[in-house]
């Protein structure tokens, strides 16, 4: 059967099979972008036949980093069993397998799903590595063409990856409307991988493993300062190699590596293939890292320690990088930098040049078998490996010819781990005349012998901002409206609206500043005058990390709390400008929207955010109250949940939650949490595709402008007054003697429960935004001159974390 084309596939319902840890959190991934799902298992032997897959979404509310963006969500996950709830899967478009690793199994499962299935679902199988083609042989002829692997990386909730794998029986289209499902409805990035061991992400990121596993003995180097070399100095995760590889599970290292040792015993780097004897040795003593909580690292105390090879013995991590190899890494000019590691004697850097070295080679070697374009496989190794950039995009931006003749030397004398020559493509034609493989043209398809552009698929048109290749040119040619060194307002090209007026920072995590001030108020005039809407949003992340303390420094210390006074004033002023303003405007939030920037967004007509946004009034952190409106906004929307949802209700029910978040500094954990707070409005937008958001909010803000958009009149509103302070302060003086506050957390929380009460009035007093704002700015500059609170902000400007006292 062919999908019929002329009618839009909906995804409504998710059947994932296997509710064992990968399975169980690709559903609570559906069901955090409102896809209801159906999670079999095996029946239980005992008791209520869907046990395993219950006590299964049960740990889903447990796990950390939690996989559901919020704890109620698990509700949309109804747990099945293959023996008396396969007619469920009629009610399912799309079904995917996450059993365990077996080809034998998953045969077996597959004729037992088989007839279940509904004629026009998608199947997929979410296998790291098993053969797609003849994991489909075990379906129906029928099914073939509906089938494909589908890989998600892990955890689903946060790794972008996901990888998408045909056979031949494949319909394309079924391909297009899959991707199209992962990316937009999932947020996922997707690369189509061809259907070989272990795909693209696994096959490139465990032979480099592998390649850091040789290179580290060889050069004689411990397990952390391989990680300090591999980590974030070389744009990689922080926990590098062998911390990471603690994090994923020895265990599951090792069966990886025994794929690719079992199915590709034709490679040319097979002799790399086996599981080395430490890693061996630790999963014959059950230590399989995290899980056991013993690996190639073992905490003790706050002491962390590290397995001497040669010992078996634990020891003190506390082997350092040599600064002299610590400046080549941190140099800027990727081509100075290459040179520099190449060039050195020093055995650290000759061991990062050789695991390099390592990846180019093995990734140009392979890029024919593996992947259509050196686009995707640059992109797998960004998006499943957290990789700042791909190999290729690494050995382009060093110079792609003089890297070429290094990597040559070295496979002639060696050096290298193979003596599998250099494709021919890399040395001579198009590649070596664009001095790479991505172009304005697009990335080079090796089977192709051209370079091939980006997916045309539409869901990618909705895609604003999203990175580009080394090399390659940018998607948008936008317009610069307005532009300084704080701010730049611009336009988007037709076809999107160019009557919308979008604002971006240019500070140091989009901090706002004075500057970043005027810059929104002048946004905001040329909204009025001359666009029917007005987008904040960023390119990149974060939204904004909040009000820009260095940048205040200066004025504090010449005039003390009085000359900050006129720059808390205009912070207020910008909140009472946008929530007033008469355009529409919209915030676009991705990442963290924190102290101002929750300020900020909580003022504007509407929210389009990105899922994993994380938004929270924090300044308590620093022992200040919010002062941009943050309190004020708190008190006004506990009023207008009490007169929605509880008008018999003390206000003070519903001002809690706000008080208790403010006090804390929490921090939502996800856009979802963000509304249950209160700093997203139940109308306000959630998107889960994060290069989508511009996109979104550009058309919301004109939808409303369409729609005869008006701002909010400035009313009056209740606070809860005195007796809630009261009632505050006694639960914070409890906490304080409990130990779970200090003596300043205490002072900072009373000011919150002041201000956000409406300060020394009677309950239900009627009160307006000026009354509110002044309580605000008067607190806020009381605390300022606090010791405590200036310790805090010292503290938190030179190390970048906060100062507890």
């Amino acid at each position: 059967m062919q999908l019929n084309q002329s009618v839009r596939f909906h995804v409504r319902k998710v059947a994932v099979c296997g509710a064992g840890v990968m399975g169980a959190q690709i559903a609570a991934h559906c069901v955090n972008a409102g896809v209801p799902v159906v999670l079999f298992d095996l029946p239980a032997k005992q008791g209520d036949k869907n046990a395993i897959a219950q006590k299964a979404i049960a740990q889903l509310r447990k796990f950390k980093p939690a996989p559901l963006g919020s704890p109620d969500l698990a509700d949309l996950i109804t747990p099945a069993n293959y023996e008396e709830d396969l007619a469920k899967l009629a009610d399912c478009d799309l079904v995917i397998e996450a059993i365990a690793e077996r080809m034998d199994w998953k045969r077996d499962l597959y004729h037992k799903l088989a007839p279940a299935i509904r004629p026009d679902a998608i199947v997929a199988s979410n296998t790291s590595g098993l053969s797609i083609t003849e994991l489909a042989q075990a379906l129906p002829e029928s099914l073939r063409q509906r089938f494909c692997g589908v890989h998600f990386f892990n955890p689903p909730r946060y790794m972008s990856l996901v990888e998408l794998i045909p056979t031949v029986d494949t319909q394309p289209e079924l391909l297009d409307t899959l991707e199209t499902f992962l990316v937009s409805q999932l947020g996922k990035s997707v690369v189509r991988a061809k259907d070989t061991p272990n795909f693209v992400g696994n096959r490139i990121g465990v032979f480099g493993i592998l390649s850091v596993f040789a290179q580290a003995e060889k050069f004689g180097l411990s397990y952390e300062q391989v990680d300090d070399l591999t980590g974030t100095r070389l744009g990689r995760a922080k926990s590098g190699t062998f911390r990471t590889a603690d994090v994923v599970g020895l265990d599951t290292l090792a069966h990886v590596i025994g794929t690719m040792h079992e199915q590709l015993p034709n490679d040319p780097f097979h002799a790399h293939f086996g599981v080395p004897p430490v890693l061996a040795a630790l999963i014959e003593q059950g230590a399989l890292g995290q899980k056991t909580g013993v690996g190639f690292f073992r905490r003790e105390g706050k002491a962390i320690l590290r397995l001497d090879p040669a010992t078996k013995q634990y020891v003190p991590a506390d082997a350092k990088i040599d600064e002299s190899v610590a400046a080549m890494l941190a140099e800027r000019d990727p081509a100075k930098k290459l040179k520099a590691l190449h060039d050195s004697d020093h055995p650290q850097a000759q061991f990062v040049w050789a695991v390099l070295r390592d990846s180019f080679h093995y990734s140009a070697v392979h890029l024919a078998d593996i992947a259509g374009t050196a686009r995707h496989l640059d992109q797998a190794m960004k998006w499943g490996f957290g990789h700042a950039q791909g190999p290729f995009e690494i050995w382009q931006a060093a110079g792609w010819r003089q890297v070429a003749e290094w990597l040559q030397q070295d496979i002639k004398n060696g050096k290298a781990l193979s003596d599998a020559p250099l494709p021919e493509w890399v040395t001579r034609g198009p590649v070596w005349e664009a001095q790479g493989v991505h172009t304005s043209a697009g990335s080079w398809n090796p089977r192709e012998q051209r370079f091939e552009g980006r997916s045309q698929l539409p869901v990618y048109q909705r895609q604003i901002g999203a990175p580009r290749m080394v090399g390659e040119a940018d998607a948008l040619e936008t317009i610069t409206v307005y532009e300084d060194d704080a701010v730049r307002c611009w336009t988007l090209p037709a076809p999107h609206p160019q009557d919308v007026l979008i604002l971006s920072f240019k500070t140091k995590m989009n901090t706002i500043s004075p500057q970043v001030v005027q810059g929104i108020m002048h946004a905001v005039d040329l909204a009025e005058a001359s666009y029917q809407a007005l987008v904040i949003g960023q390119s990149g992340e974060p939204f904004s990390a909040g009000a820009d303390l260095a940048a205040m420094l200066p004025a504090f210390k010449q005039g003390g709390s009085a000359a900050l006074e006129p720059i808390e004033r205009e912070m207020q002023d910008m909140a009472q400008r946008l929530r007033y303003a008469q355009v529409p405007v919209v915030a676009a939030l991705a990442g963290m929207a924190l102290g101002g920037g929750c300020e900020l967004a909580v003022h504007c007509a509407h929210r389009v955010a990105h899922f994993e946004t994380y938004i929270g009034l924090v300044e308590a952190g620093i022992g200040l109250v919010p002062g941009a409106g943050g309190l004020a906004y708190c008190a006004r929307r506990a009023a207008q949940q009490q007169a929605e949802s509880a008008p018999d209700a003390p206000l003070l029910a519903c001002l809690k939650k706000f008080a208790l978040s403010v006090a804390t500094a929490q921090v939502s954990t996800s856009a979802l949490d963000a509304r249950h707070i209160g700093y997203l409005l139940p109308s306000d937008t959630i998107v889960m595709q994060r290069y989508e958001l511009l996109y979104v909010a550009v058309r919301q803000a004109r939808t409303l402008a369409d729609s005869g958009y008006r701002p909010p009149l400035a009313r009056r509103f209740p606070v809860a007054g005195r007796d809630a302070i009261a009632t505050l302060t006694a639960q914070l003086v409890n906490m304080k003697v409990g130990g779970y506050i200090s003596e300043h957390d205490f002072t900072v929380a009373q000011n919150v429960a002041h201000v956000i009460c409406g300060g020394d009035v009677d309950p239900d007093s009627m009160v307006d935004d000026a009354w509110m704002l002044t309580l605000e700015r008067e607190a806020f500059l009381h605390l300022l001159m606090q010791p405590k609170t200036q310790e805090r902000i010292a503290g938190l400007l030179k190390t970048g974390k906060p100062v507890r006292n």
